[in-house]
């Protein structure tokens, strides 16, 4: 009998691992078309009143694709945003489900930093200069901090993931002083964000989600900026790193 009851178990487990993954192919398939049917209502919508217009279209898109794939989010914190109308919100990266995330759970227009191998994307790449996302190009000096000030006094806030890029790995790696840097510049505040569980989801190089899996956000207490100066972003940058690795759960 207890033979039976393990390889009943066992099969029961196989099943609803091939239904999972077969869930995560789907689940991928209908990302992908979402994306492509949004994708241009939302570039018209960007020539309009500095990209605001395609804010319900980029947030209906994230929706779909988190439904979709079944993912539930946690947020704790939130209360910390009440008070501010733009600011600079500083977080870890380890999936492109943290955009997804920030788009749908965020309540303000948020807009992002990103490389600028993202405009060779066609047509996502128009969409993201033309909506207020803020595009780095190393050569380009102090323009980008010029138009990240232009972002902000559109009435959008920044979202800037400070590893760099993605890491598969549990932990949370070296901020760079970007952010800081935008804080510092605009007197924005600097709000320290921990996203934990998207690894999990579509780690980097994954082609398909895994689907039903679960995200916390952890939104910690703004840090003011008005008094700082340019010398004081190393340390800021040293303080933001510390609050999101403390608020970092690898376990999820």
């Amino acid at each position: 009998m207890e033979r039976e009851a393990e390889a009943s178990q066992v099969v029961t487990t196989c099943k609803a691992g091939i239904l999972n993954r077969m869930w995560g192919v789907i689940a991928t398939i209908l990302a992908i078309i979402y994306t492509a049917l949004l994708a241009l209502p939302a570039a018209a919508l960007s020539f309009f009143q500095q990209g605001h217009l395609a804010t319900p279209v980029i947030r209906c898109w994230s929706w779909l694709i988190l439904r979709t794939c079944g993912i539930s989010i946690e947020v704790e914190g939130i209360e910390n945003l009440d008070r501010l109308k733009s600011f600079v919100l500083v977080s870890n990266h380890k999936s492109l489900f943290d955009i997804l995330a920030v788009i749908d759970l965020i309540p303000r227009e948020m807009r992002f930093v990103a490389k600028r191998e993202i405009k060779k994307i066609p047509v996502i790449g128009f969409i993201l200069g033309r909506c207020g996302n803020v595009v780095i190009d190393r050569e380009s000096g102090g323009r980008e901090i010029r138009r990240a000030l232009e972002v902000m006094r559109s009435g959008y806030s920044i979202c800037v993931f400070a590893e760099g890029h993605r890491f598969n790995d549990d932990r949370v790696h070296e901020f760079s002083e970007g952010a800081a840097w935008m804080g510092i510049v605009s007197k924005l505040p600097c709000v320290p964000m921990a996203i934990s569980g998207t690894m999990a989801i579509m780690p980097r190089g994954s082609k398909f989600v895994s689907p039903g899996r679960r995200i916390r956000i952890t939104i910690g207490k703004p840090i003011e900026t008005k008094e700082l100066r340019s010398g004081n972003r190393v340390e800021l940058t040293r303080h933001l790193e510390a609050e999101v690795a403390a608020a970092f759960h690898p376990e999820i």
